[in-house]
């Protein structure tokens, strides 16, 4: 397995998409059930190949993916052969987990206490795994406008 298999929740609103990957393998409902209870490893099997191609589907599409903690922000954009990086430290008393944190922050970024680095390096292994890899740390994918913000600011 290139990734990791989807949580239940995650098959649960692919449930078409399954069924549909599950029907170009002829394996209809009641393939599948009889599948799930006989061949158990076989069932495990066809979840980890489905998961895999969703979440290539889903990191070939990422674009940018942001990580926050109580003192920094860390900002990529994903292209195809290098990752740009934004690191943000903030050395005041702010919580950026907090709501009022942030938005002290997107207020602020010139201020003394905020701190900003920018960097950019090719990817070490394959792009699609090093992505998953920062999604797994806990970053989330994102539309891209934090890093857009403070990619002017140190431009």
């Amino acid at each position: 397995m290139k990734y990791r298999q989807l949580t239940t929740e995650q098959f649960e609103g692919l449930h078409e998409e399954f069924a549909l990957f599950l029907a170009t393998q002829s394996i209809d409902v009641k393939e599948w059930k009889k599948i799930k209870k006989e061949k158990p490893a076989v069932a495990e099997d066809e979840m980890n190949i489905f998961s895999d191609v969703v979440w290539d589907d889903v990191l070939t599409k990422t674009a940018y993916i942001e990580h926050f903690s109580e003192k920094y922000v860390n900002l990529f954009k994903c292209e195809d052969d290098e990752i740009h990086r934004i690191a943000i430290k903030i050395t005041r008393d702010i919580n950026l987990l907090e709501q009022k944190g942030f938005e002290w922050l997107m207020q602020n970024a010139v201020d003394t206490s905020v701190e900003i680095f920018k960097g950019t390096k090719p990817y070490n292994s394959e792009r699609n795994l090093e992505v998953f890899d920062l999604i797994e740390k806990g970053g989330s994918i994102s539309k891209g406008e934090i890093f857009q913000y403070f990619n002017t600011l140190v431009s």
